[in-house]
């Protein structure tokens, strides 16, 4: 992103949500504004950098085994700005013409999305806030997203941005409303050191952010069927041996779990 050339009507000195992810992942579609917060909170802990990166790995695999078991529609929550791979590229790896649906409330990621994402037939990107369940998913079926079908609705680094209570509540407003073998994939920000998350807290200026309890975030798959091995750092979830030594372990760290609705999830 061209730093003196922001989108019209948008303020690159206010820190924002998505380019801070941004910074954290190497890209280019972020302010100065977003890279400061992202050094400060790289200060405080270095693993939020690694940890954005393991994130990212986690919702491919992700991806990989939901469309392994024949689902073909992708609905991501939260989407944020475009990564390559993108859940799209992901799921046309398995199933060549796998619908996904990107959501975000955020401006400038949704401009993105549309102009880099939006092009090949079946890839959408609409503009909503992902707790306003019924505008999305009518949007969402508007777009092709067909709610009769079994859907993967991910929740990637987002719902600590909510309440626990809210949280939940948004996680069973879209089991509600998707049929059953649906995929639900969820990963949240953790860190272990309370006095380095008041200290996260204090310098995160882009949003309200939420450190959640392992049951907090397992109790926002109420209902379904985890997949094995359940709730786990992401770095753990279906991803070969573990990485050895004390840095295998940090104290900042994605949880991630996936889990299936109404059906078996089994050992697939």
């Amino acid at each position: 992103m061209d730093n003196d050339a922001p989108f019209q009507g948008l303020d690159p000195r206010e820190p924002n949500i998505a380019r801070v992810y941004d910074a954290f992942l190497g890209g280019k579609d972020n302010y100065a504004a977003d890279r400061e917060v992202a050094a400060r909170l790289a200060e405080i802990s270095p693993e939020f950098v690694q940890g954005a990166h393991d994130n990212r790995a986690f919702i491919g695999r992700a991806v990989t085994w939901a469309a392994g078991r024949g689902i073909g529609q992708f609905l991501d929550l939260g989407s944020g700005l475009p990564t390559h791979p993108a859940v799209h590229e992901i799921a046309r790896e398995a199933i060549q013409d796998a619908r996904v649906c990107y959501v975000d409330n955020d401006t400038v990621a949704v401009l993105h999305a549309q102009a880099l994402l939006a092009k090949p037939e079946g890839i959408t990107v609409i503009k909503a806030d992902l707790a306003e369940l019924d505008v999305v998913l009518a949007e969402a079926t508007a777009q092709g997203i067909d709610l009769t079908e079994p859907v993967c609705v991910i929740f990637a680094m987002i719902l600590h941005f909510y309440p626990p209570e809210q949280a939940r509540s948004i996680v069973a407003g879209y089991v509600s409303r998707v049929p059953a073998g649906s995929t639900v994939v969820i990963s949240t920000g953790r860190m272990d050191d309370p006095d380095s998350w008041h200290r996260m807290r204090d310098r995160y200026s882009a949003s309200t952010t939420y450190n959640h309890t392992w049951d907090e975030v397992a109790s926002f798959f109420a209902g379904l069927e985890m997949v094995p091995p359940g709730l786990v750092r992401a770095t753990d979830w279906r991803a070969g041996p573990p990485r050895l030594g004390v840095q295998s372990r940090p104290p900042v760290y994605p949880l991630g779990g996936v889990a299936v609705s109404g059906t078996s999830a089994g050992g697939r």
